[in-house]
């Protein structure tokens, strides 16, 4: 009689690790995408931002850049969150320093 007593109390807790065996093993296709996610498609993102926030802060007086509107133009004046620059003869812009999209090398527009 104690041997069953025994066995019937025991019972419920082995069913209660494999329960939570089996949600951890359900859980893991969720993180396995999460993971996959990141290393495909955020970590190269926030990659192309911290280059493109170097690039703005690297810009200096005479630097040839291409707009997101598709502008070229030389770089005349620097301030803390825009730029002017110079896009014919004596036309000259004011831009935000994120609408840059591209430091041309010297010599590219003529």
């Amino acid at each position: 009689m104690f041997i069953s007593s025994a066995f019937a109390q025991t019972a419920p807790a082995a069913a209660a690790g494999s329960d939570m065996q089996s949600s951890l093993m359900s859980m893991l296709p969720l993180v396995l995408m999460f993971v996959v996610l990141y290393f495909v498609m955020i970590r190269p993102q926030m990659r192309k931002q911290k280059e493109h926030r170097a690039m703005i802060e690297a810009l200096a007086k005479g630097d040839e850049i291409v707009t997101a509107g598709g502008l070229l133009g030389k770089v005349t004046k620097l301030g803390e969150g825009y730029i002017s620059a110079e896009i014919a003869g004596g036309v000259e812009v004011q831009l935000q320093r994120s609408a840059v999209v591209q430091v041309l090398p010297k010599g590219t527009m003529k």
